[in-house]
């Protein structure tokens, strides 16, 4: 069974992470999403939340679990049994930084490889800031998030 991790803080998810984690689906048989707790950064939902919203957003994919985790990256892959992780980029910045934290990565567990997946056309401009901004300001995020999340946020 090939396991495939796709980190972030997810704060919140967007459509953007739901198309990652539909293409990432049909790469492996489990794709664990690894919602980090961060106690730097400081989140709008708390840790259980973005596990929440991530289950009911991702209840239609096939081989998602959703699993919170902290410390190194390099040794929840191991603990999960997984090849590699799967990491999105949207441009050149993204792809250098990602690059950088697979080498670390690769130093730490040199089992382990990751997986850049080029942003969707359609979905490439979104990220949860600005899912949080564009709401903040009373726009319409029906086309940035999924229904769970902007339910969520009204109701915070």
């Amino acid at each position: 069974m090939k396991t495939v991790i796709f980190p972030g803080s997810f704060d919140p998810v967007t459509n953007g992470h739901i198309d990652l984690l539909v293409r990432a689906a049909r790469l492996a048989d489990r794709v664990v999403v690894a919602v980090a707790k961060n106690e730097t950064k400081k989140t709008l939902f708390d840790l259980q939340q973005r596990c929440d919203l991530l289950t009911v957003a991702t209840e239609h994919i096939k081989g998602i679990e959703v699993i919170p985790f902290s410390g190194l990256l390099a040794d929840f892959a191991t603990e999960q049994n997984a090849q590699a992780l799967l990491r999105g980029i949207r441009g050149a910045t993204d792809a250098d930084y990602e690059i950088q934290l697979s080498q670390v990565n690769k130093a730490l567990n040199p089992q382990l490889e990751t997986i850049l997946l080029a942003a969707n056309g359609a979905t490439g401009f979104i990220s949860s800031t600005v899912v949080k901004e564009v709401f903040k300001h009373g726009g319409d995020i029906s086309q940035l998030a999924p229904l769970c999340v902007q339910q969520a946020l009204v109701t915070k």
